[in-house]
């Protein structure tokens, strides 16, 4: 009798730490859900949000009425290097309703209203419509911008390295798509900024567009796909367009060839039918 009931109370026992675990593992499914619609919500939002930055065209119109339609907004500063002290506020644009006459007193205006997210160990990522980057180094209380050219930017990656810090993004400098607005929707190039060295390089390839990159294994040399703007509209269309492979090397900032050209045209004629 006290067996049976010894085996009555374990099997009472194993059902109930069952259903814990069952409505432990179901909530924890439940978060990750939330937190990856949230994720994709927040990527989605900020593609949306780029409204880019207006053409040289259209700049030179609003100038010659001393007027401007778009003002700076200041995100909130991030830091960088914490040994240094040395942190970014990536630069956005708010674009008006309408067209105004330039006032300086409006540039007082910040929008602290940053996005982040934490890749892994070693990479962060900053997503918005960007068209600068002011570096603060507080420890030599030293401030600049990165750039004294236009441009437009989506996403600020920066990469921790041993020796280094690189601050990277893909970025348009030039209404290559000509629909009035300089945005991603351009041709873009990749931008590499040491904080060791002070130095900003860039990678691009006439006619084609940086669709994608990602950092060699224990490296600092980058893997690039290349979108190709085969019909030469000034905007790469990863549905129809084609792209192709190289790798950046960093020592001799320079990009090589990962497939040789003879097996690239082997491959084609094969596609085609015709070898």
């Amino acid at each position: 009798m006290k067996i049976e009931k010894i085996k009555n109370y374990n099997q009472k026992l194993l059902a109930v730490f069952g259903s814990i675990l069952v409505i432990i593992a179901f909530v924890g499914l439940i978060m990750m859900i939330v937190a990856g619609i949230s994720e994709l919500r927040w990527m989605i939002d900020s593609n949306e949000s780029d409204t880019g930055i207006l053409s040289d065209e259209k700049i030179e119109e609003l100038q010659k009425e001393n007027k401007r339609q778009q003002v700076i907004s200041y995100d909130f500063p991030r830091l960088l290097d914490t040994i240094n002290s040395i942190y970014i506020i990536p630069v956005r644009h708010q674009t008006l309703n309408s067209a105004e006459f330039i006032d300086e007193e409006v540039l007082g205006l910040l929008n602290s209203n940053a996005k982040v997210k934490t890749d892994s160990r070693y990479s962060s990522y900053y997503y918005g419509s960007f068209n600068n980057l002011i570096i603060s180094d507080l420890k030599n209380n030293t401030t600049k911008k990165l750039f004294d050219t236009r441009v437009n930017f989506g996403a600020i990656r920066t990469e921790v390295f041993d020796d280094d810090i690189l601050i990277l993004f893909t970025a348009a400098s030039k209404d290559t798509y000509k629909d009035g607005v300089v945005n991603l929707s351009d041709l873009k190039s990749l931008y590499i900024y040491s904080i060791k060295n002070k130095e900003l390089r860039v990678i691009s390839n006439n006619g084609t567009d940086i669709a994608h990159y990602g950092f060699m294994l224990n490296s600092k040399d980058i893997m690039l796909r290349l979108g190709i703007d085969y019909n030469k509209d000034g905007h790469y269309d990863d549905e129809s367009e084609p792209s192709v492979v190289k790798r950046y090397d960093f020592k001799t900032d320079k990009m090589v060839e990962i497939v040789p050209k003879n097996l690239d045209i082997e491959l084609q004629k094969l596609l085609e039918g015709s070898k």
